[in-house]
This record gives structure tokens, C-alpha cells and sequence, in this order.
């Protein structure tokens, strides 16, 4: 209980984040609970699995499409509003499902789809956002590992508890839950308070939207301090998303478990991405390490996986996806908590998106292009994983490296710069007063 003191006091008395935490947890599961149904009806309704793989890359494409514009918006507008409307209208597409009545009205599973997840485009760079200006420096690392651990539940549990809702009530009544789940969301949303600084000169320069995107990107690759944890997330996913969907296919065709196997498997990832950011705030609190410990992550998880790709014991490969992922979800929160810590409130909305923009993409292309050597068959499964994990230790030597030495390049400077201002203020202080 001691271990969880931090946390709940977070939660406890710091009555803003608590609102936006309990929205996030509804709008999270309603994320993973509907996903099932949405598979069901394309299948009822097709019976074809190129389109059931189609509805994944909807997903991921329209995500990735709207979060320039949802960065954008999450720093011009009130970002309290606009997760209000998102969930909103997140609540009204998934009740919109319930249209879906024969093969000819398929094509709306996909528009509501990808409507669905502009909103979550919008909806997720504003939480992010808005983080920092209701938590104090000491509660932020707290707050974003709440966070981070209630994901992780509610993947784990979601689509499961999704799956048996199915199954025994049926696809409408999914959807009425789901929808419902994300008006409800707004409630506390309405009740929160989030400040948003912004300035004349920020509002002015945020008039052209095109304009104001072109200069979110160029804010971003002017400060390389805020660049590199902005790439963490992306750099893993290379090649950790082919490695977890390629857990699909070990459950499938190595432990011959089926669903069970998966269950397993993901519930332990979902274990890992909880733990793994408890772990880095208990031994390895400082900040100034976090980018090479980044790196490091990537390296631990990719070894984890060499090894999986050599066995076919159930319970050690669970025991060893845990412990990749706790690498993963280390990686998550701390290149989180930097960005939030190093970016201006005026452009924390466009940082976000693009993050996210460069996080759906690349694992959208790791999927695609795991999925297409195993359906080739150009490498056997076990092959497939050795790869995909070897590459993804060489992106965590190549991370510590370049990304991990230019860090350190710029802690020095930054150290240096503070020692002579310190100096400089000693001086001052120290001239006698002539009056």
C-alpha cells in the first residue's frame, strides 16, 4: 500500500488531474471495447479478411493524417473544450455503428472509423498538453505513470471484457455501452478546470493554420532537446510493433493456444508497460539520464525478444514479453514526461501530434511489413522475430550513440550555462550597495 501512496495522493488531492485521469479512463476503454464488435460486423457482413485487416489500417492512416491539424488545434483552441467535443463525438459515431444493417451499408463501418479516430487524434495531444498545467514538477512523473498504468489495465481488460460483451449481448448492444461510455467522459471533463497560457503574439501566429503547423515543425527541429525524446516512441515502434503483432501469430502457430495464448501473451505486455515505468521512478530518477536510458530500453527489449523467437514454453515467454515491455513502457513515460517538461505550453499541442503522427506511421509500417514476409513466406516466424528484434537492439546502439552522446553534449552546456548565471548573480549580490 506504501508503494501506491504516491499515486493515489495524486489522486486524491489534486481535484484537476483527477477529472481528466477519470476521462481518460472511459474514453481509454471504450478505445478497446468496441474494437471487437467493429471486427464482427465486418466479418458478418464480408466474411473477408483482407477488409478485417483493412479496418487496422484505417486506424492507423487516419490517426496519423489528422495529427498535424489536431496539434494545431489542441494549441490554438481551449484544449479543455476540445476533449469535451471529441468525446462527444466520439460517443455519437460509435452509436452510429448501430446503422450498419447488410453488406451494402459496410463502407460506413470505415468512415465512422476513421471519423473515430481523428477524434482520438485530437483528443490525445490535448490530454498530453494539458498535463503539465494541472500537475505541480513534483506530481508530473506521478501523474503520467497513473496514466500510463490505467492504459495498461484497461488493454489488458478492455477488449476482453469487449469480446465476452459481444458474444453474449450482441454488437448493438456494445455499441450503446461504448457510446454511452464516452458522453459520460465529458461529465468530468466539465468539471475540470485546465489553464491554457497563451499570449497575443502566440494567438496571432496561430491565425493561419498551415502557417502555424509549418512553424510547429520548425520549433520542434530548431530545439534538438525537445527532438530527441520526440523520437523515442517512434524509433521502439519500428520494430517492437512487428514483434507484438507477430505475438498473434506465436500464440497461432508455436504455442498452438489460439486465443488463450494471445490472452496470455497481451495481458502480460499490458503487465509490462505498467511496471516498467514504476521501476524507472523508484531506481532511476534522474531526468538527466532518461535519454540514454531510452536507448538502453530499446537494447533490453529487443534481447528479451531474440530469446523469445528461440522457445516454445508458454510460461517463459510470458514471464519474457513482461520484461520487454517493461522496457517499452519505460521508454513511453519518460520521453513523455520530457516533452512536457521541455516544451512551451504555446507549441505542446503540435510536439504531441507530431509525435503521434511519427509513432502511427512507423508502426503502421512495421505491421505491414511483418505481415506481408509472413504472408509471402519469406521468412518463417521464428526468423521474422530474430530480425525484427535484432534490429531493434541496433536501434538502441544506434540511439545511445548519436541521440544518447548529443544529449549529453547539451546536459554539459546546459550545466555550464547555469553555473555562470549562478556566478554572475553571486557578483551582483556581492557589490556593495553605494547608496
Amino acid at each position: 500500500m506504501n508503494k501506491l501512496g504516491p499515486y493515489l495522493e495524486v489522486i486524491r488531492h489534486n481535484h484537476q488531474f483527477r477529472r481528466v485521469w477519470l476521462s481518460q479512463v472511459i474514453s481509454n476503454f471504450g478505445d478497446w471495447f468496441g474494437v471487437l464488435a467493429v471486427f464482427t460486423i465486418v466479418l458478418q457482413y464480408s466474411d473477408s479478411e483482407f477488409l478485417l485487416g483493412l479496418i487496422i489500417v484505417t486506424k492507423f492512416l487516419s490517426f496519423a493524417m489528422i495529427s498535424p491539424f489536431a496539434g494545431y488545434l489542441a494549441d490554438r483552441y481551449d484544449r479543455r473544450i476540445l476533449m469535451i467535443l471529441c468525446d462527444f463525438g466520439r460517443g455519437a459515431v460509435v452509436l452510429s455503428f448501430l446503422f450498419v444493417r447488410d453488406p451494402s451499408l459496410l463502407w460506413l463501418v470505415y468512415v465512422l472509423t476513421t471519423m473515430q479516430m481523428g477524434f482520438a487524434a485530437v483528443f490525445e495531444p490535448s490530454k498530453q498538453a494539458s498535463i503539465p498545467n494541472i500537475t505541480s514538477g513534483d506530481e508530473l512523473v506521478k501523474a503520467n505513470i497513473i496514466s500510463n498504468l490505467s492504459w495498461s489495465i484497461i488493454f489488458t481488460t478492455g477488449m476482453g471484457i469487449g469480446g465476452l460483451v459481444t458474444a453474449w449481448l450482441g454488437t448493438d448492444a456494445v455499441f450503446v455501452i461504448n457510446g454511452t461510455g464516452y458522453i459520460l467522459s465529458t461529465w468530468f471533463l466539465f468539471r475540470a478546470t485546465i489553464p491554457h497560457r497563451r499570449d497575443d503574439a502566440t494567438i496571432k501566429s496561430l491565425s493561419n493554420p498551415v502557417r502555424g503547423i509549418i512553424d510547429g515543425y520548425k520549433f520542434i527541429f530548431a530545439n534538438q532537446h525537445i527532438l530527441r525524446p520526440a523520437l523515442a516512441k517512434g524509433s521502439i515502434t519500428f520494430f517492437l510493433g512487428a514483434l507484438v503483432y507477430m505475438l498473434i501469430l506465436v500464440s497461432e502457430e508455436i504455442l498452438l493456444m489460439g486465443s488463450i495464448g494471445l490472452g496470455l501473451l497481451y495481458a502480460s505486455r499490458g503487465l509490462g508497460t505498467a511496471v516498467g515505468p514504476v521501476l524507472v521512478r523508484r531506481y532511476f530518477s534522474d531526468e538527466r539520464k532518461w535519454v540514454r536510458m531510452m536507448g538502453l530500453s530499446m537494447i533490453s527489449a529487443g534481447a528479451f525478444y531474440v530469446v523469445i523467437g528461440t522457445l516454445e514454453v508458454v510460461w517463459v515467454m510470458v514471464f519474457l514479453v513482461f520484461l520487454a515491455h517493461c522496457g517499452s513502457g519505460a521508454n513511453w513515460v519518460m520521453s513523455t514526461v520530457l516533452l512536457q517538461k521541455r516544451s512551451p505550453d504555446a507549441f505542446r499541442g503540435r510536439i504531441f501530434s507530431s509525435e503521434w503522427l511519427l509513432f502511427t506511421f512507423l508502426q503502421a509500417f512495421s505491421v505491414t511489413g511483418a505481415s506481408l514476409i509472413m504472408e509471402f513466406g519469406l521468412l518463417t516466424l521464428q526468423e521474422a522475430i530474430w530480425i525484427y528484434a535484432s534490429g531493434l537492439i541496433l536501434t538502441g546502439v544506434a540511439w545511445l550513440w548519436v541521440v544518447a552522446r548529443k544529449e549529453s553534449r547539451w546536459q554539459r552546456m546546459n550545466a555550464a550555462r547555469t553555473w555562470r548565471e549562478e556566478m554572475r548573480k553571486h557578483q551582483v549580490s556581492a557589490v556593495p550597495d553605494q547608496g
